[in-house]
């Protein structure tokens, strides 16, 4: 499995709007497991993104699908910086399978 871990600071007052784009182009996504949208706590205009996917291959097959494509060139405008991303190696949990590779 591959995984992602991102932040996203939105322009203040859009990281609601930021958010409904992040969610509405997430149904069709070919070897994707999961991937969760969440707020920040302590920063209202930050956005946490979990992602886990089979392979590598199918996160970056997935940029170039034509929804995915869409709601980047609308969320750009949406967002001030990128924070902190990281890339992780998921090996199971609640939902996932367990994986040896």
């Amino acid at each position: 499995m591959y995984g992602l871990i991102g932040k996203f600071v939105a322009v203040a007052g859009q990281r609601d709007a930021l958010i409904a784009l992040l969610l509405d182009c997430t149904g069709a996504m070919p070897g994707c497991l999961s991937y969760v949208v969440a707020t920040d706590p302590k920063d209202a205009d930050t956005v946490w993104i979990t992602e886990v996917w089979t392979h590598e291959a199918s996160h970056k097959a997935s940029l170039n699908l034509p929804a995915v494509q869409a709601a980047i060139k609308q969320a750009m405008p949406l967002i001030a910086s990128f924070g902190e991303g990281m890339q992780t190696r998921p090996v199971g949990g609640y939902g996932l399978a367990s994986s040896n590779g």
